[in-house]
């Protein structure tokens, strides 16, 4: 699929509309500013920019609301965007298809926290002989799945969003850990998270150090340096770690793998879906 006709506003047809200008359509959408789309595509945000206005004028429809911050899509932008992901599956797929080679890729989205413990299990995620390329996008902001940002997201809650997919993974809790001699002071994440949160709220006990990474956190505690409230999944996986105090009831919540409905029926992402709930389940 090498180009597509646009239409315009008046119903004249309008110059020949690139398949490239529909990936870079794409790109924005997911990503929802002209920057990050520049990275994912290997341009330039003034180019891409040009570029979209330049699609606009050929469809003779306005697809963005161009923001401060970022670009939105208009009610043209979103129907644009649900006739185009159909397509880019099947070129996608096909692409696939004819590589002797290439192996499909996979994006998974998680915190820091599920993160580690995936990369903990990524050769039964990948297979053996590798059968899939796992991209991990580490973020503690939520990517979206229904644009395409990743394919997989570990996600606190069901997914509410219409033409998403969740399956409940075991319940995460919480509790501080320590090394056997550390001193009695806290470790805290500087973050809008409930368990930083929880320390500010409901410890009087000094905070001696804060960080903003949460990995930070944790190897300041393998060093000793205080407790730090951690998922028991990850302090239990540290044999030098011991708990500082019991589980911390009100920080406990579920977990869900969440994939688009569609994008769950790829083989791909099947296979992945099946080898992280055997591991996570």
């Amino acid at each position: 699929m090498s180009e597509t006709t646009g239409v315009g506003s008046k119903g004249r047809q309008s110059d020949p509309v690139e398949w490239n200008d529909m990936a870079a359509f794409l790109a924005i959408a997911r990503h929802g500013g002209l920057s990050a789309a520049a990275r994912d595509i290997g341009s330039s945000a003034p180019t891409l920019g040009r570029r979209m206005r330049a699609l606009e004028r050929k469809l003779g429809r306005e697809l963005f609301v161009r923001r401060t911050h970022g670009y939105g899509l208009t009610e043209d932008g979103e129907r644009l965007l649900a006739d185009l992901l159909p397509a880019e599956a099947a070129i996608a797929r096909a692409t696939l298809q004819d590589s002797k080679t290439a192996l499909p890729v996979v994006r998974i989205t998680a915190g820091t926290w599920t993160m580690l413990a995936l990369a903990d299990r990524l050769p039964a995620l990948i297979g053996d002989p590798p059968d899939l390329r796992i991209r991990l996008l580490q973020r503690e902001d939520v990517l979206s799945i229904p644009r395409r940002e990743a394919a997989i997201g570990f996600r606190s809650q069901r997914p509410t969003e219409g033409g998403l997919a969740g399956r409940q993974l075991r319940r995460v809790e919480f509790a501080p850990y320590a090394t056997r001699d550390a001193p009695d002071h806290w470790i805290v994440v500087r973050a809008d998270t409930p368990s930083a949160r929880w320390v500010a709220e409901q410890c009087g006990d000094p905070t001696a150090v804060e960080t903003d990474a949460p990995r930070l956190a944790l190897d300041l505690v393998l060093r000793g340096m205080g407790r730090a409230i951690l998922p028991t999944f990850i302090g239990d996986a540290h044999a030098e770690l011991e708990r500082a105090g019991p589980i911390v009831s009100e920080l406990g919540h579920n977990q869900w793998l969440v994939t688009h409905d569609d994008d769950r029926h790829l083989a791909e992402v099947r296979r992945a879906l099946v080898r992280i709930y055997e591991a996570f389940g």
